[in-house]
Parts: C-alpha cells; sequence; structure tokens
C-alpha cells in the first residue's frame, strides 16, 4: 500500500467521523427535543401548582382551576413533541446537504 492510498483511507476514516459527530449533534440539538422538555418541565410545575391552589386563587379566576388546566395542556404539548421526536427521528444530512 502506498503513502496516497493511507492518506485516502485516513481522509475517508476522518470524513465518516465527522459525519457521525454532525449526525449525533443534529440529534442532539433537534428543537423538538429542547421544546417538548420546556413544556414538559414548565407543564409539571404549572400543574402542581393547579393542584395545590387555594380557595382565594379559584376565587379570582371565577373558580376555573386555570393553572391545572393550562398545565396539563403544557404536558400533553411537551409529550407530543417528544413523542414526534421518538417516531420520526432526524435523518443523518446527506453529502449533498453538508455541501460536498
Amino acid at each position: 500500500m502506498s503513502d496516497n492510498d493511507k492518506s485516502e483511507s485516513e481522509l475517508q476514516h476522518t470524513v465518516s467521523e465527522l459525519e457521525r459527530k454532525s449526525a449525533t449533534a443534529a440529534r442532539l440539538f433537534d428543537i423538538r427535543r429542547i421544546i417538548g422538555g420546556l413544556f414538559v418541565v414548565y407543564g409539571v410545575i404549572v400543574t402542581i401548582a393547579g393542584i395545590t391552589a387555594s380557595d382565594a386563587d379559584l376565587k379570582k379566576a371565577e373558580n376555573v382551576n386555570i393553572n391545572l388546566w393550562t398545565g396539563l395542556g403544557m404536558l400533553a404539548l411537551g409529550l407530543f413533541f417528544l413523542v414526534w421526536l421518538k417516531l420520526r427521528p432526524t435523518a443523518p444530512p446527506t453529502p449533498e446537504e453538508s455541501g460536498e
């Protein structure tokens, strides 16, 4: 094997390694993961606030436990985004998309 062949194989290995890291980063920073995670966290907090609402809080909102309903809605939306991410994961970029 000549030095040129070794250089080519090393270059191909480096390119494939970079493509793998790029695909991992794309999956990690998928906006659906971020939005879903935030909505689930805030949904839990607001739902807890709704469960522990006092009678005075309910009277202010005309006896509608708005924190509970909003928290449950946020939880549902966050779980929707996370399920969507699980069912339709991000495809790794093709060489044409990455500029080659």
